[in-house]
């Protein structure tokens, strides 16, 4: 670049810009801009023409201004006119005050475009590289459209100067990423990739941030710079700091370089042997370097050494096929864990929970659980605390199970707001998926609504009501478990909606003890009534009519409850209506109906769990969690049915949105009616209100029928949506049928009418009984509704 001459300095400028700064007041400082405006703009109309000098000085002073935060509206064009200039100095502040003020969609980018060819033509090293510079600050489309086909023959070709080359691939990396439908891919790819091995670093430097980002959407174009990229790395981390002097930051040779070069590496797999070989004796080369005494005490040497190891380890994490490395990784990192710099160990943690996902590294881990610990209690910053929570879930397993979730326990009590429903999504899935004694997670569930309630989700809740309902052993403990955390003077609304539910299912296990008689147990729910939300009465009143299922002793107490103003004249209609129907139900329902519409709830299909999905939205696809559950889930049991269930792989699977959502996709019952083609057509089909369209069977749901040769209940049906189950009794040569509709989904199903399509022979055979199965279909998806 040249140097500006003596001559070139621009008094005016600095008279004006030293009467700004001596303004005593804003007032007095807009007086004097509004002022300086008027020559300005006095100057560009008048008939006398200026000279560049002038034009140069009166653009740089509106640039000035622009800055200090005044809006510009002039001087635009005076602009333009200096890129045509034939000294720097005038077609620098020209393009200078175009990449600060022009706007991408100006009227006058054609204009500039159009200067800017010129320069580019001009083969004027310094005039080209002001123009890439242009081009890659302004960035517009209509730029993007003009020069990304000229601008990669810049770059290869072999008289471009070096300083031009590293413009030009900076300048073709900020279009791509801007636009990169308008940057053709072409002969030039193959090209570009040697520039790796261009002996000016600048180069190199800048040609490696472009090809990064160019391979991470055309891996295969640029496939051959991964031996070119461990090439150039090994020569870098074997040189000394001498070798590449003009390179070298604080004893670190080229670290800027070796950071892209290893990015770069991460776009592609573990490289052929061959390569292999060389790219693991650089990364040996770089761990050892870790471990070498500081060459300064000063931090720029520290911050580019460790630059260098965390994406080196990276790298090996990203292969994931180095045992040794892997381990190395591990320990090297752990040394970070206690250092006294708060960002080392941030990305110490960081990092370390990527490695825990993998089977070579998961145990070398696990040995620095105390310090993670101890990270955990002792943290000022609560970022790295996260990480700490981040990292003891990814470690976890059976081993030290009921020892991290005993320490994200006592660190809820005093966790920043921020970050508990994410640490109690942790501790709900960490409990459940290595829960060997259900007791155990029954206690460490309830202890988690405790101690953080309000962060406590619907899903969590729900999902210790699957458990529970699924295992028979744990029924009785639960009951009990839940009386007693009832009897609390303050219970979280939470709580009680857990403990509402399970002693509605099984209060009989403990109405035995006098303790828990089913009087003490209603009486303990119904004090907890007027103190919740309509969702939650909502439960309890179903609670309550199960109790008159259960304790038949306490019926009349509970009908004088259901029976009250406040419940039958209540302003909510969805409480008014359960009182109703619950009290009616109680009164004119015989013993057995009651047994048959009030039974025990039928165990939960085996499905994901909705924590493990919540915990996914919340931190998003392809993170270090997602990662963490796929690794764990092929060894572990998040289910804990008694009874062994045909799992459909739509319920298991997410589908894309044009899925079958349904998973109906089988030949319909009919040859009149074509078969389902989309979501939305399934879903007419299925809820429609017209008895024709009739809905065939999914995939494999002729296998639940073998089931029901052998035993009388069972799930007929299900898919995300929806499950529906079967339970049929039969005394002699009478039976009857009775059919459970289950949403398995958050939302309400509106409208909901089943719809029975038999023979003219059949018809009229369950005629008689017909009213009363529509009856008991109704109350049944009112009281056994899916969660």
């Amino acid at each position: 670049m040249p140097a500006v001459s003596k001559g070139d300095g621009m008094r005016g400028l600095a008279v004006f810009i030293s009467d700004i700064r001596n303004c005593k007041s804003k007032e007095a400082e807009i007086k004097r801009i509004n002022k300086e405006l008027a020559n300005i703009r006095s100057k560009f109309k008048g008939d006398k023409a200026l000279d560049g000098y002038s034009k140069k000085k009166y653009v740089c002073k509106l640039l000035f201004i622009f800055l200090l935060g005044h809006d510009i509206d002039f001087g635009h064009m005076e602009a333009v006119n200096l890129l045509s200039s034939n000294r720097y100095t005038e077609k620098q502040i020209g393009y200078l005050f175009i990449s600060v003020l022009v706007n991408s969609n100006s009227e006058l980018i054609r204009l500039i475009n159009n200067a800017i060819k010129n320069d580019l033509a001009s083969r004027n090293p310094t005039f080209m590289g002001l123009a890439l510079h242009c081009i890659a600050n302004v960035g517009s489309r209509e730029m993007a459209e003009a020069f990304a086909g000229e601008i990669p023959k810049i770059l290869v070709a072999g008289d471009t100067m070096d300083s031009v080359k590293q413009s030009a691939a900076l300048c073709l990396l900020r279009l791509y990423r801007t636009s990169p439908d308008l940057v053709p891919m072409g002969d030039w790819t193959s090209r570009v990739v040697h520039l790796l091995n261009d002996q000016h670093l600048g180069v190199v430097t800048a040609a490696t941030s472009l090809i990064t980002t160019l391979a991470q959407k055309n891996p295969e174009e640029f496939k051959t710079s991964v031996s070119l990229a461990v090439s150039r790395l090994s020569r870098i981390v074997t040189s000394a700091s001498t070798d590449l002097q003009d390179y070298t930051y604080y004893f670190v040779p080229a670290p800027w370089l070796s950071v892209k070069l290893l990015r770069l590496l991460q776009c592609y797999p573990p490289p052929d042997p061959a390569v292999r070989g060389r790219l693991t004796e650089c990364l040996e080369t770089i761990l050892n370097k870790a471990q070498e005494p500081p060459k300064s005490k000063k931090v720029q040497h520290s911050n580019a050494k460790n630059a260098v190891l965390f994406e080196a380890i990276s790298l090996i994490i990203h292969h994931d096929s180095e045992p040794n490395l892997l381990v190395r990784a591990c320990n090297q990192l752990g040394q970070f864990l206690q250092h006294r710099e708060t960002n080392l160990r941030y990305l110490a943690l960081e990092s370390m929970c990527t490695l825990a996902s993998s089977e070579f590294s998961h145990e070398a881990v696990k040995t620095h659980i105390e310090t993670v610990i101890n990270a955990l209690k002792t943290e000022r910053d609560v970022s790295v605390r996260q990480r700490a929570v981040d990292l003891l879930y990814a470690m976890c397993d059976r081993s030290n199970a009921q020892q991290i979730v005993a320490e994200m326990l006592n660190y809820l009590e005093t966790a920043d707001y921020s970050i508990r429903e994410e640490i109690v999504l942790k501790v709900a899935i960490l409990a459940e998926k290595y829960a060997v004694d259900y007791t155990w997670y029954v206690d460490t569930i309830l202890n988690l609504i405790r101690i953080a309630g309000d962060y406590v989700s619907e899903e969590v809740w729900y999902r210790v009501i699957q458990i529970v309902i699924n295992r028979d052993d744990v029924q009785g403990y639960a009951a009990k478990t839940v009386f007693e955390a009832l009897q609390a003077p303050a219970c979280h609304e939470n709580l009680v909606k857990v403990g509402g539910y399970i002693l509605g299912e099984f209060g009989n296990l403990i109405a035995g003890d006098p303790r828990s008689s089913p009087l003490i147990q209603f009486n303990l729910l119904h004090s907890k009534f007027h103190l919740c939300s309509v969702p939650t009465r909502a439960l309890l009143l179903s609670t309550y009519i199960k109790f008159v299922n259960l304790f038949p002793e306490i019926k009349t107490t509970i009908q004088d409850v259901l029976r009250s103003d406040s419940q039958l004249k209540n302003a909510d209609v969805e409480l008014q209506q359960r009182a109703v129907e619950y009290l009616r139900l109680s009164t004119i329902a015989s013993t057995d109906i009651l047994a048959t519409v009030l039974e025990e709830m039928p165990p939960f299909p085996e499905r994901e769990s909705s924590i493990l999905a919540k915990l996914k939205k919340k931190k998003g696809p392809g993170t270090v969690t997602d990662l963490e559950e796929i690794k764990k889930e092929r060894s572990s049991d998040m289910n804990g049915s008694t009874e062994p269930a045909s799992v459909n792989a739509s319920a298991v699977s997410t589908p894309s949105p044009s899925a079958d959502l349904l998973g109906l996709g089988a030949a319909p019952l009919t040859n009149s009616a074509p078969p389902p083609s989309s979501s939305g057509s399934l879903l007419v089909d299925v809820f429609s209100d017209s008895a024709s369209a009739v809905a065939p069977l999914a995939p494999g749901s002729d296998d639940n029928f073998a089931r029901f040769v052998c035993k009388n209940n069972g799930v007929l049906f299900e898919n995300q949506l929806l499950q529906i189950g079967l339970k049929s009794e039969f005394r002699q040569n009478l039976g009857r049928m009775f059919i459970f509709y289950g949403n398995k989904t958050s939302t309400q199903f509106l409208n909901f009418t089943p719809t029975v399509i038999c023979s003219d022979d059949l018809q009229s055979n369950i005629l008689k009984r017909s009213s009363m199965c529509l009856f008991l279909f109704g109350f049944c998806v009112l009281c056994h509704t899916k969660l």
